[in-house]
């Protein structure tokens, strides 16, 4: 059996894996169209401030090192751009710009997400970037150590734009976070994200909340960001961190079916409606345990279990994903702030009953010293 895999990041790479350690005699055939597999995305910004002083750091495997280990056929910087379902063929595409087709008797396609750039005037300036990759992290390094910018606006207060705002700021840059709602981090409630105000406050972030960007001007003085109520700031360089959208362009154009949110619909097997293609990842959508809806959850960790899970089925199993609450811990400055299930304010809006408890705890026992209440 000849199984390929699209996307050799998280879900992709440790459906590869998985699948040598169950059977060694499938060819597996792993198809990425940058040039890294398997690294770790959630430390793109400490690499950028850094944390992690070492690029190797950031790579859980490299591509050697995983090829000879699990006997996978890797092709990086190698692009899937269509997949015929009759055929049971993918078209692939090459850094150098030859093509060619391979043939499958199993696809997984775990092609994750991309950055939401919205076309706003100016956006191409030079110094405005999105963080996603490796090659996204290289570029913002790049310029913040050539720069070193004395001025930086996060756009979106999400985790990766919270985590941007603190290595922007360690590496000596004034740092402005632009948030159109109401509060950082949207997936906890105000009580707890009115904390992180105080915090980042106190750090000397400046807070822009309930502000929506209209679009951005170079001038002599920097880059003007410019909002939809009239009031700009200056900065030297801008972080898009707005959110991501399901990569599901090559699912579409095979016209394999697409959920309610935008993402591959898959069912409890992670199959898509065509039997022989699997899907997993930040590009699918599942019913969230609790309500039961279908949601996107761009989180590496559900994202391996699914490519586990996969791995199996392809073998002959039936295994059924359960789906995932969304648990998320993230690093804000001195705090740590972290999430699971569903908050109050998403459960009001579904008109869900909850009961609520607020506790003010010690961090451990107060005989000993640097207790934090």
């Amino acid at each position: 059996m000849k199984i390929i895999i699209i996307g050799g990041v998280a879900g992709g790479a440790t459906t590869a894996a998985r699948i040598r350690r169950m059977d060694e005699s499938v060819e597996i055939v792993l198809i990425e169209r940058g040039a890294h597999i398997s690294y770790a995305n959630c430390g793109l910004p400490y690499y950028i401030g850094g944390v992690i002083s070492e690029r190797e750091k950031l790579f859980v495997q490299t591509v050697e090192k995983f090829s000879a280990q699990f006997n996978v056929d890797v092709r990086t910087e190698s692009e899937v751009v269509s997949i015929n379902r009759t055929n049971k063929t993918v078209s692939i595409s090459r850094i150098d710009g030859s093509n060619y087709t391979e043939q499958y008797d199993k696809l997984v396609i775990s092609t994750g997400a991309v950055p939401v750039r919205p076309p706003l005037p100016g956006i191409d300036i030079k110094g405005i970037f999105t963080l996603r990759n490796v090659p996204d992290t290289e570029r913002v390094k790049e310029f913040v150590d050539q720069t070193k910018p004395q001025r930086a606006v996060v756009i979106g207060a999400g985790f990766i734009g919270l985590e941007m705002a603190e290595n922007l700021h360690a590496r000596g840059a004034e740092v402005s976070i632009v948030e159109m709602g109401s509060q950082v981090m949207a997936p906890i409630d105000f009580s707890m994200a009115s904390l992180l105000h105080q915090h980042l406050t106190e750090k000397g972030v400046q807070l822009y909340l309930e502000q929506t960007v209209e679009g951005f001007e170079r001038t002599h003085e920097g880059i003007k960001v410019q909002f939809k109520s009239g009031d700009s700031i200056t900065t030297d360089i801008v972080i898009l961190s707005i959110g991501v959208r399901p990569e599901t362009h090559l699912a579409r154009e095979a016209n394999l079916a697409i959920g309610t949110t935008g993402g591959i619909s898959v069912n409890e097997y992670l199959q898509t409606s065509d039997e022989n293609i699997y899907a997993i990842g930040d590009a699918i959508e599942y019913p969230h345990p609790i309500t039961k809806q279908p949601w996107l959850n761009y989180l590496a960790g559900p994202a391996n279990r699914q490519g586990r899970i996969v791995a199996d089925n392809l073998l002959g199993a039936k295994k059924t994903y359960e789906g995932s609450i969304g648990t998320a811990i993230a690093k804000v400055f001195d705090m740590t702030v972290a999430a699971t299930g569903l908050s109050a304010k998403r459960l009001r809006q579904m008109d869900i009953d909850y009961r609520s408890v607020t506790l003010h705890p010690s961090s451990h026992a107060g005989t000993i010293p640097g207790r934090y209440r």
